[in-house]
């Protein structure tokens, strides 16, 4: 767990969430950051456990809450404000964090979150997490999934602005998107032949090309391809009435075109309890779906449900992937498995 800005609630909602000893049964509790930084924030959450301090993830001792020390300075920290120390440590931890999940110290990583304005400040060169994460963990792209218990709902653009979307989206861009999207359903989440709902660019879907074209000429010919692909993709659907309906319900994730317009009904359906993944990266990640909280920061009111989901999810995701490697490096388990199955089938 990567500590985040220190200003925000990040602490504060994983000190609450490891202060639950039945965690340590299923997985070690790692944090990122400073013993010091942690210290200082326990005695504000009023939680009180032992800490192990260890110089990597991988020296962590089992059943009790460890800290990597990713600086040994002090750190001024003014809770509720927005600095570049803030950013600036929160990116320390992070670098640290990712370079021990790239070489195995540590099965997955939750990231409380960042202030992307700090990080700038502090000479950060990426939107947030997404981007930075992908550069280091993937092959050149992922998918920002939004993963609740009613939904998943990736896209195909994350922070962009507005007036940049309609350039970036490219048939082979939601070709990959959908690729990605699916195999992680598959190794990911263990669903055997997932389906996925498409979302168009514009309002009413482009209304046949009455409203945009991009549907026609760009959105239905990546679905097209995906269907050869193997891929159960299905739209474009007109995004207005989609979530309103239940129709999100019917499929095993959405794709949504840019940011706002998956995010929008994601958190107004699941706000609080939703989390982030994101897809596609050869190392677990997730987080949270709120921000840094400047708002309610120090003040002890910070609702855990969000980060424990996080952090829950990493644990169930690292295990659904060794057991995916394992029996496609053991193709006899596999078919005892399916073996197994179809008796249990006629059993019935």
């Amino acid at each position: 767990m990567t500590v985040g800005d220190l200003n925000g609630i990040g602490l504060e909602v994983i000190l609450k969430t490891v202060a639950n000893t039945d965690l340590y049964n299923i997985c070690t509790p790692v944090i990122y950051g400073s013993s010091k930084v942690v210290s200082y924030h326990k005695n504000i959450v009023g939680v009180d456990f032992p800490f192990n301090v260890a110089r990597t993830g991988e020296q962590a001792e089992p059943l009790k809450v460890n800290i990597v020390n990713c600086w040994q300075e002090t750190v001024n920290i003014t809770l509720g404000k927005l600095s570049d120390q803030s950013g600036q440590y929160a990116q320390k931890a992070l670098e640290t964090a990712v370079e021990e999940l790239k070489s195995g110290m540590i099965h997955a990583l939750v990231t409380a979150p960042i202030n992307k304005k700090a990080m700038q400040l502090a000479g950060f060169p990426f939107p947030g997490h997404t981007e930075f994460l992908t550069l280091h963990l993937s092959s050149g792209e992922s998918v920002m999934l939004m993963v609740s218990d009613e939904m998943r709902v990736g896209l195909v653009t994350n922070h962009v602005p507005v007036s940049q979307i309609a350039a970036l989206i490219k048939p082979e861009l939601i070709f990959k998107k959908l690729h990605i999207l699916n195999n992680a359903l598959k190794i990911d989440f263990g669903i055997e032949k997932p389906t996925i709902a498409v979302l168009g660019l514009n309002p009413h879907a482009g209304d046949e090309g009455a409203i945009g074209s991009e549907e026609i000429n760009i959105i239905r010919p990546a679905i097209e391809r995906a269907k050869e692909a193997g891929i159960l993709a299905m739209g474009p659907f007109p995004a207005d009435g989609f979530f309103g309906t239940g129709q999100h319900k019917k499929y095993d994730a959405v794709l949504a075109m840019y940011h706002d317009q998956g995010l929008v009904p994601f958190k107004a359906l699941s706000f609080g309890d939703g989390v982030n993944y994101t897809a596609g990266l050869s190392g677990v990640r997730t987080s949270p779906d709120h921000g840094t909280a400047y708002d309610i920061a120090g003040k002890n009111e910070a609702d855990t449900g969000s980060f424990r989901k996080a952090l829950y999810l990493a644990i169930d995701i690292a295990a659904n992937r060794a057991r995916y490697a394992e029996d496609h490096a053991n193709p006899m388990k596999g078919k005892e498995k399916a073996l197994k199955a179809m008796e249990g089938d006629y059993a019935e």
